[in-house]
């Protein structure tokens, strides 16, 4: 089957980076990338830009510091260092390349946002120093303006709280239409509350927002956090458990309702630092999904300095970093979370895959072995080795580790366990394990656009149960409109039906929708001839070409080219791989023995 729908989409855009291993430093992963002119300013800010566009920031930040530095350099230089050195981590550096205002008051707007952000970077750093009272006048005075006032009010309060000013601290609730701000804030009411020894105000809070509705979960843990700290463990969990129903897997509350069932100790209070990093992390998640990219990783590399061991933190930053090209520091994110922490399994997830997507499948594998030997109870653990088994090819092994999975005493069946192991006997060529596995699938899953698709495609390109398989894709088209392998799906199943108008008009949906795949540009070819369209059959053909298809689409294609018959053409014999030597038989027994 030429294409393969993947249900655990882990090699997305956000799943590049990461690995366990100590990273290779970014100065020299791009040394030769970067102009090594140190001498001059404008050298410096060439050398840093370089470094900034191969990913590597920390040598960004230092090569613009430098030229910072240089007497009589433009404003400009200040603003770059400055951000070079938030992203790269830098805070105590970026503080103090924070932006003055100019002194003429003529500035443009991002230069108005870049020093209002140098306020609010200053701020946190005065709180990291334990300097309170100076982090209050930055926080809560005029200097820090929109678009980063919101970040700064939820810092406040945990300012004032630092300096010993509670009543001002609980009060501190900004006003405004802004339902996340408004959110964290009160979050924020109800734990300085009990900082202050005031539990029945800070249960009246919680209660408040429990009310309004708590779809992640995250005012259940904090609440939940809160209750086993006053010795009422069995309240803990009945709240865990209703979040769990409605966040079924999620880690955080998994580990805090195992604790509070084995009665645990409760975590205790979070510092200070802590919990003002802790506010700073969903604005920061909210910026990442508008595409604010460098806001976010500013505001984590903020809350980083508050917290280091704050560890959904660092998972995000490696996130962002992948995603700028930054698989260095990606991969050292990733690595910062340790067995044990609830984002341990993600962040080896994406390490793991960081390596894959590299072309380091041996390494990819290794650290999959590792993390399910660590975590032999993690069934996400086994599904990413698995996944990662069947991506360098080992589909026996994949087979294997999902039927253990199927398998196990007490597991509840699981479609997405068959559909996998579906995809694992589809490369080891066993079509009748494969079908199986999706009819069981599609029995415990029967609605699902994905499923209907898989197998409905499967048997048409062997040419079987075709009116079977037409309505079963027309059924995922229905859910799935706007999907291109659907729709492609269904113009070949009108192909092999032989209605070839109907055939054309799917295809070519298909086409406008997935431009660059290969197997869309070859169906709609075919159909193209089919209907005496034989030029613009030949053009898409020939695209095929440009698309890097599978050596076996790419012969075939060339086939069609070279003949008359089209589509009809001979199947070309697939390339004869050549008979490995003989072996010298002892050696081979030998390691099969160890």
């Amino acid at each position: 089957m030429p294409r393969l729908p993947l249900l655990f989409a882990a090699a997305s855009a956000l799943t590049l980076a990461a690995c366990a291993t100590q990273p290779v430093p970014p100065a020299a992963a791009t040394a030769a990338a970067v102009p090594q002119d140190d001498t001059t300013t404008y050298g410096l800010y060439l050398a840093g830009h370089a470094a900034r566009d191969a990913g590597a920031l920390d040598v960004a930040a230092d090569y613009l510091g430098r030229a910072s530095l240089s007497e009589g350099g433009p404003p400009y230089l200040r603003r770059k260092a400055f951000t070079a050195a938030l992203l790269a981590g830098d805070v105590t550096r970026a503080a103090v390349l924070a932006p003055d205002a100019p002194a003429d008051g003529d500035e443009d707007d991002s230069a108005a946002a870049l020093r209002r952000l140098g306020v609010l970077v200053q701020g946190v750093e005065a709180m990291a120093q334990g300097r309170y009272k100076d982090a209050v006048a930055l926080l809560d005075g005029p200097g820090v303006g929109y678009p980063h006032r919101a970040a700064a009010l939820l810092l406040a309060p945990w300012a004032e709280a630092g300096a010993g000013a509670y009543a001002n601290a609980v009060n501190a609730v900004p006003v405004g239409n802004d339902p996340l701000a408004q959110f964290v804030a009160r979050l924020n009411q109800a734990q300085l509350f009990e900082r202050a020894g005031r539990n029945g105000e800070a249960e009246a809070v919680y209660k408040q927002l429990l009310t309004n509705g708590d779809t992640a979960g995250i005012v259940s843990v904090a609440y939940g956090v809160f209750l086993e700290r006053r010795g009422r463990s069995n309240d803990a969990q009945a709240l865990y458990r209703a979040a769990l129903a409605r966040n079924i897997g999620d880690p955080a509350l998994g580990g805090a309702l195992a604790r509070a069932s084995r009665h645990g100790q409760a975590p205790s209070l979070p510092t200070i630092r802590q919990s003002a990093a802790e506010a700073l992390i969903l604005p920061a998640a909210r910026a990442m999904s508008e595409k604010q990219n460098e806001v976010a990783l500013g505001y984590l590399r903020l809350a980083l300095r508050l917290n280091p061991n704050h560890d959904e933190a660092w998972v995000l930053v490696g996130d962002l970093l992948a995603v700028a090209g930054d698989a260095a520091g990606a991969r050292a994110a990733y690595g910062h979370p340790k067995l044990g922490s609830p984002r341990y399994q993600s962040a080896r997830d994406k390490l793991a895959w960081s390596y894959q997507n590299g072309g380091q499948g041996d390494e990819a594998l290794r650290l999959a072995r590792e993390t399910a030997l660590a975590m032999p109870g993690s069934r996400q653990a086994k599904t990413t080795l698995a996944e990662l088994l069947r991506e360098n090819n080992d589909y026996e092994e994949s087979a294997t580790v999902l039927t253990q999975m199927i398998e196990q005493p007490g597991a509840q069946p699981d479609w997405r366990l068959y559909y996998l192991r579906a995809s694992a006997y589809d490369g080891a060529g066993d079509w009748t394990k494969e079908e199986a596995d999706l009819q069981t699938a599609l029995k415990l899953r029967p609605d699902s656009p994905t499923l209907l698709n898989y197998l409905g495609y499967a048997w048409i390109d062997r040419g079987e149960h075709l009116q079977d398989a037409l309505a079963m894709i027309q059924r995922a088209a229905v859910v799935e409109p706007q999907s291109g392998e659907v729709m492609d799906s269904l113009g070949w199943a009108y192909y092999r039906l032989g209605d070839y108008q109907s055939a054309v008009a799917k295809l070519e949906e298909a086409a406008s929708l997935e431009a660059a795949d290969a197997d869309v540009n070859n169906h709609l070819g075919d159909a193209y001839w089919r209907v005496g369209r034989k030029i613009e059959a030949q053009f898409q053909w020939r695209r095929v070409l440009s698309l890097e298809p599978s050596d076996t689409l790419r012969a075939q294609v060339q086939a069609k080219l070279a003949s008359p018959l089209g589509p009809d053409a001979p199947t070309p014999p697939p390339a004869a791989t050549p008979a490995p030597p003989p072996a010298d038989p002892a050696p081979a027994v030998a390691a099969k023995a160890s």
